[in-house]
């Protein structure tokens, strides 16, 4: 049977098919037009970037940093260019070992170099450049340009380096920098100025690179560079140069430096010369020294265990770092005090039987049987220990703490270096908040005695020791202590000092300031220093001190034989000269030397020679200082003792003696 179709229904129904094709032809085509509009109106921006930011890299420019002076212009710390070879782990194709194994066959890479480059690698992000060899010769350079193409992923950079040319003479005072690690990079990110360290993989990690990092770093540049598919550079597009970062003039003289960094030879110990009149920072000397040219590439791990494991410490800068009893050298602020609050007049005196009791604790002078009538001439010239015993017990910790105080012990001089430690001056209030329970928070009487010749709790800085000389000699004009002279602009040349203006004044009497004068005068022309300061062609002022390390049995002799050479007692020196117009103050400190006129003093000669006069040392000071006996006394109990004497019932106990200090 034949089937006949309708053929208009066949038609409608080819029509709506048609028609549903078209509008989904149409669809589509809409959906690619409204694509292309999106891309190409509304991200036209966006992509146009993106492809720019393929074709174009933003390459940042390390600025120089800036050099380092002393007050003379005698370069302390400068830059040098050399080539390196650097590694970037993102764009190695191969095993890294194997890569490094090939490297060596062109350039020698040594184990220390393989070392240091994987812990660089461990700090680093992946696609940072990482040297794994620095300070190319020219032939290795040429080596491996003509393998190059053999290890992609490697380059050959030039770059500027750190170099300290003295080595380790001042190296407590300029510092060092070296390669920034993650700690470096979180500081960074937290800076206002973090973009400037684009580009930057080195920092100042200690000492005025450190303090000044922002004067000297400068300002970064920036190149845009066209770069190929492979990502090597084609051509430049623009370039903002780099700023290079500021000069420090520092008030240093690196002669005088040397000078007594000879002087001191072997011994371990801290000078600190600062000129009066402008709080300029002459010398700055912490023995043992370091050299801080191992710091700059990283440290091997030989050389890092024997800096930081001597017991020596020469990484400790002991100016400010390290705290000492003054002993002897503090008996001139003691003097002036007791003139300025009115305990003494200078032709008041006492007759020393060569003990002071207190209670019926025994405080012995250093000289068996006393000085005889002693005033307060005598006291400061033959450092008589008994004078100062009654004048500390008339003053009270509180007194002298708050004479003390705007000389600077126990206080921050704000120093431009870091880790400058207070040290102590004790107080009342001192003790209250230093100590939890009651018995410890009390004050006792007895503890004042030690107190008047720099012993006790008394631990004060180098660094405070000359600050105060220097406030002495300038009759009350305070200067802020400073290393940093002048901050030069590396392009204009413009200077800006750091300390344009004295800080303050201390209201002393010039009478009374004239007298302490002369009674460190005489202590270099009649007492304890004038064998080391007989034939000097200028007047000095001075006062030697010697502390004690620890303390000894109760009636037992000191005898430096019996002791370990670092448990003697420490050596100490305070001068300035000329007495009339000071140009030098000095403090010095010898750990373990023994008396202060023997060991410290002639330091301090050889010092003032130089700096005064020009004249070098002619002989030998490598020669390691041997301490005299001290065969006559023993040495000041520790207050720690005299605490626990006192605190069992509240005072000294009977029969208990202290022995003062024996120049």
């Amino acid at each position: 049977m034949t089937e006949f179709k309708n053929a208009e229904r066949e038609l409608s129904l080819f029509r709506w098919r048609l028609i549903i094709v078209a509008l989904l032809v149409l669809a589509c085509f809409g959906g690619l037009l409204a694509r292309v509009v999106w891309l190409q109106v509304y991200k036209h921006a966006d992509y146009v970037a993106q492809a720019e930011e393929n074709r174009v890299s933003i390459v940042p420019i390390v600025p120089n940093r800036g050099l380092i002076y002393d007050r003379n212009g005698v370069v302390l710390a400068s830059n040098y260019s050399a080539y390196t070879l650097e590694i970037t782990p993102s764009k190695i194709r191969t095993d890294l070992d194997s890569l490094i194994e090939e490297l060596s066959g062109l350039i020698e890479i040594a184990p220390r170099d393989r070392k240091k480059f994987k812990k660089l690698m461990e700090e680093s992000k992946n696609f940072e450049s990482i040297p794994i060899r620095t300070r190319l010769t020219d032939e290795e350079v040429a080596r491996f340009t003509v393998q190059r193409f053999r290890f992609p992923g490697v380059e050959i950079q030039a770059r500027l380096f750190r170099q300290y040319p003295l080595g380790d003479v001042a190296a407590h005072v300029i510092g060092f920098i070296g390669r920034i690690n993650q700690r470096d990079a979180k500081r960074i990110e937290e800076m206002e100025d973090s973009a400037n360290y684009n580009g930057t993989d080195y920092i100042g990690k200690e000492g005025l690179e450190k303090s000044y990092e922002k004067e000297l770093h400068g300002q970064t540049g920036y190149e845009e560079v066209e770069v190929s598919a492979g990502g090597r550079a084609v051509r430049t597009l623009s370039r903002t140069g780099a700023t290079p970062g500021n000069n420090l003039i520092l008030s240093i003289d690196i002669e005088l430096q040397k000078v007594v960094e000879q002087a001191f030879g072997n011994q371990r110990g801290a000078l600190v010369a600062i000129e009066p009149s402008t709080g300029d920072v002459l010398a700055w000397v912490s023995r043992p020294s370091f050299d801080p040219n191992l710091f700059v590439e990283g440290i091997d791990q030989q050389s890092w265990d024997e800096l930081n494991n001597s017991l020596d410490r020469p990484l400790l800068n002991r100016p400010i770092s390290g705290t000492y009893p003054p002993g002897s050298t503090y008996k001139p602020f003691m003097a002036l005090a007791a003139l300025e609050l009115g305990k003494r007049t200078p032709q008041q005196g006492i007759s020393d039987p060569g003990y002071f009791y207190f209670g019926n604790h025994k405080f012995r002078d250093d000289k068996e049987g006393g000085h005889g009538f002693v005033d307060l001439y005598r006291s400061v010239v033959h450092s008589c220990d008994t004078y100062y015993y009654i004048l500390a017990n008339e003053m009270g910790v509180d007194g002298i703490h708050d004479f003390m105080k705007p000389f600077g012990f126990g206080q921050l001089t704000g120093i431009d270096l870091e880790h400058e430690k207070r040290g102590l001056l004790p107080s009342t209030e001192w003790k209250r908040n230093a100590y939890k329970s009651p018995q410890q928070k009390k004050w006792y009487a007895g503890e004042t005695i030690s107190l008047g010749i720099g012993q006790g709790y008394n631990h004060f800085t180098p660094l405070q020791l000359a600050y105060a000389t220097a406030i002495l000699a300038n009759n009350g004009v305070v200067m802020k202590p400073h290393l940093v002279k002048v901050i030069e602009n590396s392009v204009t040349r413009e200077r800006k000092l750091t300390v344009p203006k004295e800080s303050y004044r201390i209201p002393l009497k010039q009478e009374n300031l004239d007298i302490i004068k002369q009674t460190m005068v005489g202590v270099t022309r009649e007492g304890t220093s004038a064998k080391v300061f007989a034939g000097a062609e200028y007047v000095s002022a001075g006062k030697t001190g010697t502390a004690q390390v620890i303390g000894i049995k109760q009636n037992e002799k000191y005898n430096a034989k019996l002791i370990a050479e670092r448990l003697r007692d420490n050596a100490l020196y305070i001068a300035f000269a000329p007495a009339d117009k000071p140009r030098i103050a000095v403090s010095i400190v010898v750990e373990n030397g023994g008396f202060g006129a023997q060991a410290a003093a002639p330091i301090v000669r050889k010092a003032l020679d130089f700096y005064l006069l020009g004249k070098r040392p002619v002989e030998n000071a490598e020669k390691k200082h041997a301490p005299l006996l001290r065969e006559d006394s023993a040495a000041l109990r520790s207050a720690a003792e005299l605490k626990a004497d006192d605190e069992s019932d509240g005072g000294p106990k009977p029969g208990a003696e202290t022995v003062g200090n024996k120049e």
